[in-house]
């Protein structure tokens, strides 16, 4: 007897699930407690591959929920590759829909800055432009550029005191999360990515540089959104992190 797919795939990722009929074992004989076995250890791998993949949402709503969390998200989201380090990339939309957490406004973004972190460290290398070059150029040149980021490069805006909720979760002796937004920037200067907070008006120029705008362009998008954006203080977190990789042309 064949069993369909997508019976098999939903009896092994929901235990309240019945076993598909027809699964047999090496010696013919009914399946039965090995498929039990086979669907718990499947479960256990996916749910570590999530707190893995997300500590600081597991931390937040605490281990034995997580736990829950994890089994409804992977009956919803069952794995597309055999990487693992790809898994999850549905959390932060599984989270602000799910029902017991979909109350947590905070949670969401906070699953989004992990899912960039480890987006980044497997992102693809790329050499950075070196400071001096960018340095050279006149102003007027500089702001006719349209500039190519790092592959490891990510950004977050978000309404929550996302880059403080994490690093109050993450290090010790951080302070506690004011209410206030934030925009984070993901960068890998060396193997591991980090994530920096970002001064006045760095999310909607690091936004407008990432949808093509030229350098001057994306200063008229930060100015309009932010009245005092610190150009300087974003340029020298782009030149710091090695996160230009192309000065591109003069447009």
């Amino acid at each position: 007897m064949i069993v369909d797919q997508t019976t098999f795939r939903t009896a092994l990722l929901d235990a309240t699930a019945p076993r598909p009929e027809g699964l047999s074992d090496g010696a013919g004989a009914p399946a039965g407690r090995r498929f039990d076995v086979y669907r718990n250890n499947v479960a256990f791998s996916l749910t570590e591959a999530l707190e893995t993949a997300f500590p600081v949402v597991a931390k937040l709503v605490g281990a034995a929920n997580f736990k829950l969390l994890a089994g409804a998200f992977l009956r919803q989201h069952p794995p597309r590759s055999p990487v693992m380090m790809f898994y999850g990339s549905d959390m932060p939309a599984f989270l602000a829909a799910f029902g017991p957490t979909a109350g947590i406004g905070y949670l969401p973004d906070v699953a989004r800055l992990e899912l960039a972190l480890r987006e980044s460290y497997h992102a693809a290398d790329a050499a950075p432009v070196a400071p001096a070059e960018i340095g050279a150029l006149a102003p007027e040149d500089l702001m006719a550029r349209r500039v190519t980021l790092a592959p490891s490069f990510r950004l977050i805006r978000s309404r929550w005191p996302v880059h403080a909720i994490w690093r109050f979760n993450t290090e010790d002796g951080a302070p506690k999360p004011a209410m206030a937004a934030e925009d984070v920037a993901v960068f890998r200067p060396e193997y591991d990515p980090v994530p920096v907070l970002l001064p006045p008006g760095g999310g909607a120029f690091l936004e407008a540089l990432q949808s093509g705008a030229s350098f001057g362009g994306a200063v008229e998008a930060a100015a309009e959104a932010t009245p005092d954006t610190d150009l300087t203080a974003i340029l020298a977190l782009l030149m710091s992190h090695g996160a230009i990789t192309d000065l591109g042309d003069v447009r």
